[in-house]
C-alpha cells in the first residue's frame, strides 16, 4: 500500500478512535482538504496501516451522488486498489462494492433505504455522516434515526458527524449520552489566502442589470488569469446558459459541467486535471466534499437553488435564493485549497447575507419524511432526537397525502402498499404514478421512462411539452437520452422486485380505497385515485394503445396520478391562462401547449411579484384522461358561493376547482347561502352593510372603551366584527339568517345588531356608555358639541371662544382620558391641538390671540381666557 498523505486530519487521528472507542460518538470539524472525507474512514475501518479496527463495514454518508463516487474513487487511490475492492459505493442506479469492501461510501437517501429494511444495520460497524451542516432533509433524517436505532437496537454503533463548517454544540449533544455532549475534534486546515473581489452584474438597458449567467462568463474569462476557475451556478439551466456565453467569449480554456446530474463520465471528467486551464461550472455539489484539482479562481453567482413548498398555492419544487455568508465563505476557500487564489463574488459588496442557510426540514415538502416515518413505526416522530423538528402543520399534511396514497391507514401505521411505495425511492406520489399507471393498463417500461422524467425534469431540456420530450428521449436524439434510459431501466426493475414482494400485489392495487387529497391540502401532495376511474376494461385498452403511441393519453394520465392538484383547464385562451384543479391559475408559454383544452402539468412555479404561477413542463390531454386521473377530485352537488359581488347558488359538477358545469338553484341550503355572505363580508367588509351616522358613533365609542378599560366591553375592530358575523350566534346572527343576497346586506340596519352585541358583551354596564364615552360634550357657551371617537384619543372641534372660562381640558372614560381639543378660529379654520388647556392658556394662546385678534377684530380675545365669558359671536366682551 503507497503511503497515505500527510493531511492536517492525522493529527487527531488517535484521538478520533479513542472517543468513538470510548464514547461511541464523536464529531469532526475539519475544512476542506484536510482529508476528513478520505483519510478518516480508511482509519476507522484500519486501512490506514495504523493497527486493527472493529470488525465491521464503515458506511459513509454524502449528501450527493457525486461526491459519493468521488470519496470512493479518492480512497480506492490512495490504497492503489480499484473502486468496489476495499472501498466501494453504492448510490441511486449505481454500484460497485465487492465481499472485501470495508469502507462503503453511499448517499443519505440511500442509506434511509436500508436503514427501513434493517434497523440494526447488521455488519455495520460506524456510520461517518459527512457534511451535515448542510442540513439536506435525508440527511437530517438520517441522522434522527441513527440515534434511535443505537438507542434501542445498536447501543455498540459508532457514530460520527464531520462537516467543514460548523457550531458543533448541537450535533454534540444529539450525539452525546447522560447528558454529556459527544467529544468534539477540531482540526485547523493548511490554507492559503483567498482574495475577494465583487463584480456586480452590469448596468443592461432600461435600469436593468445583465443576466447573471453573463457575468459569471465575463468574470470567469477574468479570472483565468489566476489559473483554472471554478464557477459556482444554482442549477443545470444556468450552467447550459454560462456555457453558451463562453463560447460566444472564446477563453482559450476547456469548459466544463459539474451537477449531479451528468453521467459518470462527465463528472468524473471534470474532477480531472488537464494540461490546458479549465473552466468547470458547477452546482452546490462542488461547495464540500469534492476537490476540483487545479482550481486557483473561484467566480460565485451568489445563487443556490433550495427546495420550497407554496402551501397556499399548492407548488413545490426549487426555488432561486441568495447565498448565506457561510456557504459563500465555503465557496471561497475552495481557490485556496492547492496555492494562494482569488474569489469573485457577482454581487455587490456590502449586501446583507443571512448567517446560514435554512434547514431543509423547515421548507421542503414533508410527503415523503412522513412515510420514513411510519416505516419506522413513528408517524407523528414524537420520542425522537431531532436537529429541527418538523413543523406540525407540512407534517401532517404529508401525512394526509399518505392516507389518500393507501399508504398509511387512519392511525398512521404504514401499510403494505406504504412499504411498496417506500421501496421504491421515489417521492411517494412518483411511485404511485409508477404503481397505479401500470395497473391501469400501462406497458412497465413506457411508465418508467414517464416517470423517470417527472423524478428528473432536465431529461427533457428547454422543452416544455413533455410528451414532445418523451419522443426525443425514445428516439436517442436528446442528450439525456442515455441517462434517460438508465432511469428507465432501473425504475423497471425496482418495480418488478416491488411487484414480487407480494404475490397479492395486482390485487391488492386493483381493490385499494379510491381517495385523494382536496385541493389545498399540501402543495406538492400526490393523491391517491386507484388504478382507474374508468371501467377497468376500457381503461386498459386506452392506456395500452397510448403506450405503444408515444404522445397517447398513457403520459398524461401517468403525470395526472402523480400531480392530480395540477390537472388544468383552459381559462383565457387569449393570454394562455389554464386552472389547475387545486385552484392555482398558471400561465402557459406561446406554442401548442395554449392551444389545448386540459393540460396535464408536470412541472408549474411561480415568480415573486407575478399574479400567475408559469407551467415549465406539461402534456395536453383531454377531459376523459383528466377525470380518470383525478376522479376523487369529482364533485357535483349544490353550493352557495359569493363570486363577482353577490351570492351564487348552483348545483354543480366540478374537478377540484375546475368547474365542469353547473346550473342555478332555486333552493341553496340557507347555512350555505349564511357562509357565503360571510365571504361576502370578509371579501368586501362590513360597508355592505347600512351604517347610520348613530351606528357608526356607537361603533366608534364601544371601540374606544374596549380600548381604554378593556374587557366587558367588546372588540369592534373590523376584523373583530367579520369573526363573529362568522359565528352563527355572532352580532349578525339574526339579519344573516334572513339574507339571501348582496341587496339583503345593504339594507341591513348595523346599529340595532350591535347595539345588542354590546348590551350581550359589557352586560350592566352597557347602559353606562353615554356616560363613559358621551356622543357630545357641552362647552362653556351651552353649546352640545360632538366628540369625534374616530381616532386614537377623544376629540372636540371647538372655537377658542366657545372655551373661554374652561381652566382644565375635559376628560371621558371616568376622568382617565383627557379629550384633545381641536382648537378653531371664528372661520372654523384649525388654530391649535392640545390636551392640556391649562398649559394652553399660559404658553400657546398670547400668541393665537396675537396672530387672531387683527384678522378678527369683531370678536373678543381677552387677554384673561380663563376669567372671560365664553361667546359664540362678535360680541366684544372683557
Amino acid at each position: 500500500m503507497p503511503p497515505l498523505p500527510d493531511l492536517p486530519v492525522r493529527a487527531v487521528l488517535d484521538e478520533l478512535r479513542a472517543a468513538l472507542d470510548d464514547r461511541g460518538a464523536a464529531v469532526l470539524v475539519a475544512p476542506p482538504g484536510t482529508g476528513k472525507t478520505t483519510l478518516v474512514p480508511l482509519a476507522l475501518a484500519g486501512l490506514d496501516g495504523s493497527g486493527p479496527a472493529p470488525g465491521g463495514t464503515v458506511l459513509v454518508a454524502e449528501p450527493r451522488r457525486v461526491a459519493a463516487r468521488a470519496a470512493a474513487a479518492r480512497m480506492s487511490s490512495l490504497l492503489g486498489t480499484e473502486v468496489g475492492g476495499p472501498v466501494g459505493y453504492r448510490v441511486r442506479g449505481d454500484a460497485r462494492t465487492g465481499p472485501g469492501t470495508r469502507v462503503e461510501v453511499v448517499t443519505s437517501g440511500l442509506l434511509l433505504r436500508r436503514l427501513a429494511g434493517d434497523p440494526e444495520l447488521a455488519g455495520v460497524s460506524t456510520v461517518v455522516l459527512d457534511e451535515v451542516h448542510e442540513r439536506h432533509l435525508d440527511a437530517d433524517l438520517l441522522l434522527t434515526l441513527l440515534l434511535d436505532a443505537r438507542d434501542g437496537l445498536r447501543p455498540d454503533l459508532r457514530l460520527l458527524a464531520t462537516s467543514a463548517t460548523l457550531d458543533a454544540a448541537r450535533p454534540a449533544v444529539l450525539l452525546g449520552d447522560d447528558d454529556r455532549p459527544a467529544p468534539v475534534l477540531e482540526v485547523a486546515a493548511r490554507s492559503y489566502d483567498v482574495a475577494v473581489a465583487h463584480v456586480p452584474p452590469a448596468r443592461a438597458g432600461r435600469g436593468g442589470s445583465e443576466r447573471i449567467e453573463n457575468t459569471v462568463a465575463r468574470t470567469c474569462v477574468r479570472a483565468l488569469e489566476h489559473g483554472s476557475v471554478l464557477a459556482f451556478l444554482p442549477g443545470v439551466a444556468e450552467i447550459g446558459r454560462t456555457a453558451s456565453a463562453l463560447r460566444e467569449l472564446g477563453p482559450d480554456a476547456d469548459v466544463l459541467a459539474l451537477h449531479g446530474r451528468l453521467p459518470a463520465a462527465e463528472q468524473d471528467a471534470a474532477l480531472l486535471d488537464g494540461p490546458r486551464r479549465r473552466i468547470v461550472l458547477a452546482t452546490a455539489v462542488a461547495e464540500s466534499s469534492l476537490t476540483v484539482p487545479g482550481v486557483r479562481a473561484v467566480v460565485d453567482s451568489g445563487l443556490v437553488r433550495v427546495p420550497h413548498t407554496d402551501h397556499r398555492r399548492g407548488l413545490s419544487g426549487l426555488v432561486t435564493r441568495r447565498v448565506s455568508r457561510a456557504v459563500a465563505t465555503q465557496r471561497a476557500g475552495r481557490a485556496g485549497r492547492e496555492a494562494p487564489g482569488v474569489a469573485y463574488r457577482c454581487w455587490p459588496e456590502g449586501e446583507v447575507l443571512a448567517d446560514a442557510p435554512d434547514p431543509e426540514i423547515r421548507t421542503a415538502d414533508l410527503t415523503a419524511l412522513a412515510l420514513d416515518l411510519a416505516v419506522w413505526g413513528t408517524p407523528d416522530g414524537s420520542g425522537l432526537r431531532w436537529w429541527d423538528a418538523p413543523p406540525p402543520g407540512p407534517l401532517a399534511a404529508g401525512r394526509t397525502v399518505l392516507t389518500a396514497l393507501d399508504a398509511i391507514d387512519t392511525r398512521g401505521a404504514v401499510t403494505d402498499r406504504g412499504r411498496r411505495i417506500s421501496a421504491l425511492g421515489l417521492h411517494p406520489r412518483l411511485a404511485r404514478a409508477l404503481l397505479d399507471g401500470v395497473a391501469a393498463g400501462g406497458d412497465p417500461r413506457e411508465v418508467a421512462g414517464i416517470v423517470a422524467v417527472l423524478d428528473d425534469d432536465t431529461l427533457a431540456g428547454p422543452a416544455d411539452d413533455l410528451t414532445a420530450a418523451l419522443t426525443r428521449l425514445r428516439s436517442g436524439d436528446a442528450p439525456g437520452a442515455g441517462r434517460w434510459r438508465g432511469d428507465r431501466d432501473r425504475l423497471t426493475g425496482a418495480l418488478r422486485r416491488a411487484r414480487a414482494s407480494s404475490s397479492a400485489y395486482s390485487s391488492a392495487v386493483a381493490a385499494s380505497p379510491t381517495a385523494a387529497v382536496s385541493p389545498g391540502t399540501s402543495p406538492g401532495a400526490g393523491a391517491h385515485s386507484g388504478p382507474a376511474a374508468a371501467a377497468p376494461g376500457r381503461t386498459r385498452e386506452r392506456a395500452g394503445r397510448a403506450a405503444g403511441a408515444p404522445g397517447g393519453e398513457l403520459v398524461a394520465l401517468v403525470t395526472g396520478l402523480a400531480y392530480p392538484e395540477r390537472l388544468a383547464r383552459r381559462r383565457d385562451a387569449a393570454a394562455g391562462v389554464f386552472l389547475m384543479t387545486g385552484g392555482t391559475a398558471v400561465e402557459v408559454p406561446p406554442g401548442p401547449l395554449r392551444d389545448a383544452e386540459w393540460l396535464a402539468v408536470a412541472v408549474a412555479d411561480r415568480r415573486p411579484g407575478q399574479t400567475h404561477g408559469r407551467v415549465r413542463l406539461a402534456a395536453t390531454t383531454d377531459a376523459a384522461t383528466a377525470l380518470r386521473a383525478a376522479a376523487p377530485l369529482r364533485v357535483t352537488g349544490s353550493e352557495a358561493v359569493w363570486s363577482d359581488g353577490d351570492v351564487r347558488a348552483r348545483t354543480v359538477d366540478r374537478l377540484g376547482a375546475i368547474v365542469l358545469s353547473e346550473k342555478p338553484d332555486r333552493s341553496p341550503d340557507p347555512g350555505a347561502v349564511r357562509d357565503a355572505l360571510v365571504a361576502g363580508l370578509r371579501a368586501e367588509g362590513t360597508g355592505l352593510l347600512r351604517w347610520s351616522a348613530g351606528a357608526v358613533s356607537l361603533r366608534e365609542r364601544s371601540g374606544f372603551l374596549h380600548r381604554v378599560l378593556g374587557a366587558p366591553w367588546p372588540d369592534v375592530s373590523e376584523e373583530a366584527l367579520l369573526d363573529s358575523a362568522a359565528d352563527p350566534a355572532g352580532w349578525l346572527a339574526g339579519p344573516l339568517a334572513a339574507a339571501r343576497r348582496r341587496s339583503d346586506l345593504a339594507g341591513v340596519d348595523a346599529g340595532p345588531a350591535l347595539r345588542r352585541h354590546v348590551a350581550a358583551s359589557a352586560g350592566g354596564l352597557a347602559g353606562r356608555i353615554d356616560e363613559l364615552a358621551p356622543e357630545r360634550l357641552t362647552v362653556p357657551t351651552g353649546s352640545r358639541i360632538a366628540l369625534d371617537y374616530s381616532g386614537a384619543a377623544p376629540a372636540l372641534p371647538v372655537k377658542v371662544q366657545e372655551v373661554f372660562g374652561w381652566t382644565g381640558s375635559p376628560a371621558v372614560a371616568d376622568g382617565r382620558v383627557p379629550v384633545v381639543l381641536h382648537l378653531l378660529s371664528p372661520a372654523g379654520r384649525p388654530t391649535a391641538v392640545t390636551a392640556d388647556l391649562d398649559s394652553f392658556w399660559d404658553n400657546a394662546y398670547p400668541q393665537v390671540r396675537a396672530e387672531l385678534r387683527g384678522r378678527y377684530p369683531k370678536h373678543a380675545w381677552p387677554e384673561d381666557p380663563r376669567t372671560a365669558t365664553p361667546g359664540r359671536g362678535t360680541g366684544r366682551r372683557r
